[in-house]
C-alpha cells in the first residue's frame, strides 16, 4: 500500500509524505499540511485497545503506514504517552475532566512535543544537517518543546515568546534549558511571534544557512497525537454509557480543538465540540456570524490563548470548505477575565477542584451549558496545571496550590534569554548568532 500523502491547505505546493511534512513544518506555499484523506475508525476498530499507546498505534497507523516511520510508531507512542492522562470524575455526575497536565512541563502540549521529538529523531539520517526547531509560544508550547528536546543536543530549538504576556513561572520554564535551546523575549504579542516564525520559514537568508522545522500546532506531528487522547477518552465514556462524548475545550491557536474535531471526523464517538475562548473574540464572532475577521491580540488572564489570528483555522476551513460555514456540532463562546476569576472560584467552592485560567474558560462555558442544555454530560478539558498560574489562582481559592515535582525541579534552574524587536530582521540576526544573551 502506498503511503498517505499530505497536501497544503492552500493547494499551491506538491503533496509530500509524512516525514517531509513533519520536517518542513509549514508547506512551501505558506499553508498547513493536512492528510489527503482520513481513515474511518470507530469503536469496533479499537475494541482491543486498552491503553493510550495502544489507541495511538491503532489510530495513527493509517497515517504512518508505508512510510519510513511506520516501524517506529509503537516506540514513539509509548514515549509520547508515557504519563497519566486520566478522564477524572467529579462530584457532579454530569461533569468529567480530561486532565492533560500530568506531563513533565504540566501542560497538554507535552504530548505533541514529545511525539514530534520522537518522529524527528527516528527519521534522522547520518548525513542530515543539524535541525533547528522554531516555536512561537503564548505560554506552554515553548516549555513543552524545550522539555521534549532537552536530551537531544544535536537538535537546536529557538523559542519566541511575548514580553510581559505570560506568567512568571511560564517564563522561567521557557528559559531554563541547555545551550542548544535558546529563548527569545519578543517586544510584542504572540501574533508577532507567530508571524516571525512563518516569515523565517520563507526567508532565504535564514533557510540558506539553517535547516528549519516548526513545533507549533502548525506541525502535523503535534496534531496527530493530540487526536489520541480524545479518541481514548471518548471510547472510555462510550464503553461506560453507550453515548457520544461531548467536549468543552479551551481554544487559542485552535490546534488542540482541531485534533478533537479530526478524531470525530475519523469516526470516534464524539458529539458536540464546544470551544471556549478568552476575551479574544475571533472564534466566537465567526461562529455567531459566519465571518472570519482576525483582530489584534487582547491580553487576558488565560495568556496561552491570547491569539487574534489562529493559524489552525486554515485546517478547519479545509475540513469544512462550504462557504466557510461552521459545522453544526461546533460552537464557540468568549469568556471575560471576570468570568475566568468567577469560574475558578466556582470550581473550587462547588467541587473542590483547582483549575488554571485556561481551563476556567471551559468551566464557564460548562456553566452556561448547564442552563441551556440541561441533562447533557460534558467533558471539560483541563489544559494546564493551576500551579503554573499561582498568582491568579491562589488568591481566588484562598490556599496554596501544590507544585508538581517535575515543575518544581524546573523552577530551581537558572534562566537565560535574549530580547529582540518584533521583526524578522532582528530575529534573523539573533538566531544566526549575532545577538547578546541576557540573564535574569
Amino acid at each position: 500500500m502506498s503511503a498517505l500523502r499530505f497536501h497544503s491547505t492552500r493547494r499551491n505546493s506538491e503533496p509530500v509524505g509524512l516525514v517531509e511534512a513533519i520536517a518542513d513544518g509549514l508547506a512551501p506555499d505558506g499553508g498547513l499540511y493536512v492528510p489527503e484523506s482520513f481513515p474511518t475508525l470507530g469503536p469496533a476498530d479499537l475494541k482491543n485497545c486498552q491503553t493510550m499507546p495502544d489507541v495511538g498505534v491503532r489510530l495513527l497507523h493509517p497515517f504512518f503506514e508505508g512510510g519510513e516511520l511506520e516501524g517506529a510508531l509503537r516506540s514513539i507512542c509509548e514515549h509520547a504517552f508515557g504519563f497519566h492522562i486520566p478522564l477524572a470524575p467529579t462530584a457532579d455526575p454530569q461533569v468529567r475532566i480530561l486532565e492533560l497536565f500530568h506531563g513533565p512541563t504540566a501542560a497538554f502540549k507535552d504530548v505533541g512535543a514529545r511525539f514530534l521529538a520522537g518522529c524527528l529523531e527516528y527519521s534522522k539520517k547520518p548525513d542530515d544537517a543539524p535541525l533547528t526547531v522554531l516555536v512561537a509560544t503564548s505560554g506552554d508550547t515553548g516549555a513543552a518543546v524545550a522539555g521534549a528536546f532537552e536530551h537531544y543536543p544535536s537538535t537546536n530549538v529557538a523559542i519566541l515568546y511575548p514580553a510581559g504576556m505570560i506568567s512568571a513561572r511560564q517564563q522561567h520554564q521557557l528559559c531554563c534549558w541547555p545551550e542548544h535551546i535558546r529563548s527569545f523575549k519578543v517586544a510584542g504579542t504572540f501574533d508577532d511571534c507567530q508571524r516571525i516564525v512563518k516569515q523565517t520559514f520563507v526567508d532565504e537568508q535564514t533557510t540558506s544557512k539553517l535547516r528549519l522545522t516548526s513545533a507549533n500546532s502548525i506541525s502535523i506531528a503535534r496534531l496527530l497525537p493530540q487526536m489520541v487522547y480524545y479518541a481514548a477518552s471518548s471510547l472510555e465514556y462510550w464503553r461506560e454509557t453507550g453515548r457520544d462524548a461531548h467536549f468543552i475545550i479551551p481554544a487559542g491557536n485552535l490546534g488542540n480543538s482541531l485534533a478533537c474535531i479530526w478524531a470525530r471526523h475519523i469516526g470516534l464517538p464524539i458529539g458536540h465540540v464546544a470551544l471556549a475562548t478568552n476575551a479574544n473574540p475571533v472564534l466566537s464572532r465567526y461562529f455567531d456570524a459566519g465571518v472570519w475577521e482576525p483582530g489584534e491580540t487582547i491580553p487576558t488572564l488565560a495568556s496561552a490563548m491570547d491569539v487574534g489570528n489562529p493559524s489552525n483555522v486554515e485546517r478547519l476551513f479545509d475540513l469544512f470548505p462550504a462557504a466557510h460555514e461552521p459545522e453544526s456540532r461546533l460552537s464557540a463562546r468568549a469568556v471575560s477575565d471576570e468570568q475566568i476569576r468567577d469560574s475558578i472560584v466556582d470550581a473550587w467552592r462547588r467541587l473542590r477542584i483547582a483549575i488554571c485560567p485556561h481551563t476556567a474558560t471551559a468551566w464557564q462555558l460548562r456553566r452556561w451549558m448547564e442552563d441551556e442544555q440541561p441533562g447533557r454530560d460534558w467533558i471539560v478539558v483541563a489544559t494546564a496545571h493551576p500551579a503554573k498560574f499561582e498568582r491568579i489562582v491562589e488568591p481566588l481559592v484562598e490556599q496554596s496550590i501544590e507544585v508538581p515535582p517535575a515543575l518544581a525541579e524546573l523552577l530551581e534552574r537558572p534562566v537565560e534569554w535574549q530580547e529582540i524587536a518584533p521583526t524578522l530582521a532582528d530575529f534573523r540576526t539573533a538566531l544566526l548568532g549575532r545577538g547578546t544573551r541576557k540573564n535574569r
